[in-house]
């Protein structure tokens, strides 16, 4: 286990008047500095993209924001299972979804170069849509399948070797912290590349930031990266469709292994 971040206690440790404080830090620190750093950086990103330099502006300038975020909430973060990412691999990440601030976990924290698979209503969202287009983060509507299955086809087909993707199979964040049912474009996509899935697990996150609300709190998150699943051969006599539905099976199971009891359902 490797703790990134030992900026804070965990929150159960806290004092009470720190807590009546904190409000004071997140909106005169945190939010103003995460604001005016993404002012910054997307432009940043996107000339740095201009001339072919998607990586370098995921990896060193996107990862930073979401570092910055985790650093200064601040996050006692906890990830194992490094060891279980071959450097230069592209993966199909799939990881369960309890917060919006699983995004700065997992893509501050992972070390991968990932292309997230994003809900539309973010292309919205000032300076984050254009950096994000820029690197070529997908922005999918939920509502439209066609488009989806579209988008995340075209992007998959531009990736370099070692760029991966990361996709929340639930679809939505968790309201209860129990696992919903996984979606398969996920799979497809892996068993189309015959890329292994990278399961992981977030722990954590859901009392950092609530589902559908605004007040981030400090706390304590765990990332767990899971052993890759790899893909069986359709000539393994297995039809296409038999290959999604065991990576579906294996993946959710792992993740759901990691996840207390009450929330693994």
């Amino acid at each position: 286990m490797t703790d990134v971040s030992s900026t804070s206690h965990a929150q159960s440790n806290r004092p009470g008047w720190l807590d009546r404080l904190y409000p004071l830090w997140l909106w005169l620190v945190l939010l103003p500095v995460v604001v005016v750093y993404t002012m910054i950086a997307a432009p940043l990103a996107m000339a740095v993209c201009l001339f072919g330099g998607q990586r370098f502006a995921n990896t060193q300038i996107a990862a930073r924001w979401a570092r910055l975020i985790a650093q200064l909430t601040p996050v006692e973060l906890d990830i194992e299972g490094a060891e279980h990412i071959e450097p230069g691999r592209s993966y199909v990440v799939v990881a369960n979804h309890q917060s919006q601030y699983d995004i700065p976990v997992i893509y501050g924290y992972s070390g991968l170069d990932l292309r997230w698979v994003m809900k539309a209503e973010v292309g919205r969202i000032p300076f984050v849509a254009q950096g994000c287009r820029a690197i070529g983060h997908i922005f999918i509507d939920r509502s439209n399948p066609d488009q989806a299955r579209a988008a995340i086809n075209a992007a998959v087909a531009r990736l370099d070797e070692g760029t991966g993707i990361l996709f929340f199979p639930e679809g939505t964040r968790s309201r209860t912290g129990e696992l919903l049912p996984f979606r398969k474009g996920a799979f497809r996509v892996a068993a189309d590349r015959g890329w292994a899935v990278l399961p992981m697990t977030v722990i954590g996150t859901r009392d950092i930031l609530r589902p559908g609300g605004l007040r981030i709190r400090p706390g304590r998150a765990k990332l767990i990266i899971h052993p890759p699943i790899e893909a069986k051969q359709e000539g393994d006599g297995l039809t296409i469709d038999e290959v999604v539905r065991d990576l579906h099976r294996r993946s959710r199971d792992v993740i759901a292994s990691a996840l207390e009891p009450t929330d693994a359902v």
